[in-house]
């Protein structure tokens, strides 16, 4: 408990400098660019100063029945992500990291050509685990995949908007828990 009351106060901390992806950011997977930055050394895009440094988002593909019934891929139109690493590990690895801004990926039916272009600039913080996992918490949209029988969602690529937490196992298990939040199936949106 205390534990996580330290990091949601981390979180508000870091969330306080952005407004909301709903009012201007875009995701990946989403439609909307344009991040609006308080008074916190973020310049340019969010692109210096302050220990924010660009954090772009590589394209990917996902074979038929990784995610969807049909093969996707994955790039980023808007990448105005940055990070700031907050902690590190004894051996200087990440610990504890804030991620923001802008993205928006283009998910394509590769078959099809259909696309859709999902605004996944949601903000996070995220603790990375010496073993492997993953425990984030976030507010705003961001793009989750979920493999079969690996998460508690059924298989599919959702943008999951609003205020939660994701906890990802060493073993790559996924499990969404929503404060308050939507879910959109890009699945269905490019099938």
């Amino acid at each position: 408990m205390r534990r996580t009351a330290v990091l949601a106060l981390a979180l508000s901390a870091v969330l306080l400098v952005t407004v909301p992806a709903s009012a201007s950011p875009a995701g990946a997977s989403g439609t909307a660019p344009g991040a609006v930055y308080a008074d916190t050394g973020l310049r340019n895009g969010g692109r210096s100063g302050g220990g924010w440094e660009p954090a772009p988002s590589a394209p990917w593909n996902m074979p038929a029945g990784a995610r969807c019934d049909f093969a996707v891929h994955g790039e980023a139109v808007v990448d105005e992500v940055v990070q700031r690493v907050l902690q590190t590990h004894p051996d200087g690895s990440p610990k504890l990291v804030a991620y923001q801004g802008a993205l928006v990926v283009r998910v394509t039916n590769i078959a099809t050509g259909a696309y859709h272009d999902a605004d996944a600039g949601g903000a996070a913080l995220v603790e990375y685990r010496l073993d492997g996992s993953q425990f984030w918490h976030v507010l705003g949209p961001v793009l989750v995949g979920f493999a079969p029988h690996k998460g508690n969602m059924p298989r599919g690529l959702y943008i999951v908007d609003g205020a939660y937490v994701i906890d990802i196992g060493a073993d790559g298990y996924k499990r969404v828990e929503i404060a308050q939040a939507t879910t959109t199936d890009l699945c269905a949106l490019v099938d």
